[in-house]
């Protein structure tokens, strides 16, 4: 990641854009501002590179490319084509793979396209409900995955007693996939804290005849830069988005190293589920994969886990309970009911969001609480890390997260004038750690 200049002259395209519409220009620039002045603390999210984002809004946007590389339904492609290739190859360097499909525009489209490519409508899969950490496109009940197709789905350890408590239950895997014999075997969480044993998975899979299906869209940045164990050889399909940990432009992205499986995803998704890929989205994701082949991307991932290994500890000693017992990668369950029982995942996002800490509610294990309700919270360190936070700005943000959250219990007064003092801090901190100065839209 450059390093950020807060001296930097805005974005001359902001200048264009406030000229043509300056009512879209203020809402973006009111956006820069509460970005810059804010802790980012939403696992899924984080701040990609100037570089990144200026590939975005180029005129490969212009341009349909129906098709792939060599194959376009348009004239006109030469250029399109040498692009896609690029991050199509660079996505192959980065996660040692044979095949890939830069395409997705989502990580939600690229499980459709991989679940189209494996099974027919009423065909069953196996994956972790989404109430204990699993994604909506693992089976909710509402999305496609689980309108059409049969989600079965295994456990989580619960028992307090036993060591692997809150951690994915492999004997509960095998058994769920000899009964039911699913076609796909998934793994990949959207809040699951712990390392993902997947060859532990390839073996269940082979033994029930089923494909496995890692969805590492979480924990991609640290795959790539070899700080969580690959997917590879052991999944048959490996799907991600490309911004979370790998801090890319938002969109999907599609893996493999079998051939065969390569054409029916690549059917899958064009002409299955999309039309024209996205060549701006295209461009940027070339680029943050050649961000991520750099060796400091190694140390920001590093840098990231230390941070959430560090935050976990912060929040622990101050009382809330980390579910699972910690963190193995860059994200955290904290379950807000061990510092009080009363405590919400639904009041604890909007008392942090007033101090300028943005988090998102969300369900803790078995959590008894709806979800637009929850027990707890979800943390990640991606975003932080990208700014240059280290250990002490986690503890301190660990630090501030229990004083607004003491003052919300004791009431509306008391935590209007915590959050305040709180917010000042916030403010000072960002701005000794400014953002690269190309996502700042002043006004």
């Amino acid at each position: 990641m450059p390093t950020p200049n807060p001296d930097a002259a805005p974005d001359a395209s902001m200048d264009t854009l406030r000229a043509a519409d300056p009512e879209v220009a203020e809402i973006i620039a009111r956006e820069g501002e509460r970005q810059e002045s804010t802790i980012e603390l939403i696992a899924s999210e984080n701040h990609a590179s100037p570089a990144v984002m200026a590939a975005a809004g180029t005129v490969m946007t212009n341009k349909y490319a129906e098709g792939y590389p060599g194959r376009r339904y348009y004239g006109g492609c030469v250029h399109h084509d040498s692009l896609e290739q690029l991050a199509r190859d660079r996505a192959k360097e980065l996660f040692g793979c044979r095949f890939a499909n830069v395409q997705p525009h989502s990580g939600a489209q690229a499980n459709m396209a991989a679940f189209m490519a494996t099974m027919k409508p009423g065909d069953s899969f196996a994956s972790l409900i989404l109430k204990d950490g699993g994604h909506l496109s693992h089976g909710m009940k509402l999305n496609f995955s689980g309108t059409f197709f049969n989600p079965v789905h295994y456990a989580l350890h619960y028992d307090k007693s036993h060591p692997e408590h809150e951690r994915i239950d492999h004997d509960s895997v095998r058994a769920v996939c000899r009964e039911h014999k699913p076609k796909v075997l998934l793994c990949g969480y959207s809040a699951y804290p712990r390392v993902i044993d997947f060859a532990k998975f390839r073996e269940i899979a082979d033994e029930a005849g089923a494909l496995l299906i890692a969805d590492i869209a979480h924990i991609a940045g640290l795959v790539a830069a070899g700080e969580h164990a690959s997917p590879f050889p052991h999944a048959h399909i490996v799907t991600t988005t490309t911004h979370k940990s790998l801090r890319g432009p938002r969109g999907g992205l599609i893996m493999t190293n079998d051939e065969d499986l390569n054409k029916a995803i690549n059917r899958a998704l064009f002409p299955g589920v999309q039309g024209g890929p996205l060549m701006h989205i295209i461009s940027a994701k070339a680029v943050a994969f050649g961000e991520a082949l750099r060796p400091d991307f190694k140390l920001y991932q590093q840098q990231v886990i230390a941070n959430a290994k560090v935050l976990a500890a912060s929040l622990t000693e101050h009382g809330y309970r980390i579910t699972s017992g910690g963190t193995d990668n860059h994200l955290m369950l904290v379950d807000l009911t061990a510092r009080d029982d009363n405590l919400t995942g639904k009041d604890a996002e909007a008392w942090l969001e007033r101090a300028g800490i943005i988090t998102n509610k969300n369900g803790v294990p078995d959590d008894p609480r709806p979800p637009m309700t929850t027990s707890g919270l979800r943390l990640g360190t991606p975003a932080t890390t990208t700014r240059g936070f280290k250990e002490a700005e986690m503890k301190r943000i660990g630090a501030w997260i229990d004083q607004v959250l003491s003052a919300g219990m004791k009431g509306e007064s008391e935590l209007d004038k915590v959050a305040d003092t709180v917010r000042a801090e916030v403010r000072e901190l960002c701005a000794q750690h400014p953002l690269p100065h190309a996502t700042r839209c002043h006004a």
